[in-house]
C-alpha cells in the first residue's frame, strides 16, 4: 500500500467517526469533538497531497488556515456551551429547546 494511500484511509476514518459522533451524540462537547474530528480529517488529507508538490506550500497553508479556524470555532463554541450551561443548567441537546435573550 502506498503512503498516500495509508493517509487517505487514516483521514476518511478521522471523518467517518467525526460524522457519526456529531449525528449521534446528544452532548455538545461531543458534537464539537466531531466537528474537530472533521477538521482534521481535511487537514489530514491537504497536508497529504502536498507532498506531492514540495515547491508549493498550498497544502500546508490550508492546513495551518483549517488550524486557525478550528481553534476559533472551538473558543467560541466552548463560550457559548458555558453561556447556555449556565442559563439551562444543562448541555444536553435534547433539553436544550428555546432560544430566548
Amino acid at each position: 500500500m502506498e503512503l498516500l494511500q495509508i493517509f487517505l484511509a487514516i483521514g476518511t476514518l478521522l471523518f467517518a467517526a467525526g460524522i457519526f459522533i456529531t449525528l449521534t451524540k446528544r452532548n455538545t462537547i461531543m458534537v464539537l469533538i466531531g466537528v474537530e474530528l472533521i477538521f482534521n480529517a481535511a487537514n489530514l488529507n491537504f497536508v497529504a497531497f502536498s507532498a506531492y508538490d514540495p515547491a508549493r506550500l498550498q497544502g500546508n497553508l490550508v492546513a495551518l488556515f483549517v488550524m486557525i479556524l478550528a481553534a476559533a470555532e472551538a473558543a467560541i463554541g466552548l463560550a457559548i456551551i458555558i453561556r447556555v450551561y449556565q442559563y439551562f443548567k444543562s448541555v444536553s441537546l435534547d433539553e436544550i429547546t428555546t432560544l430566548r435573550g
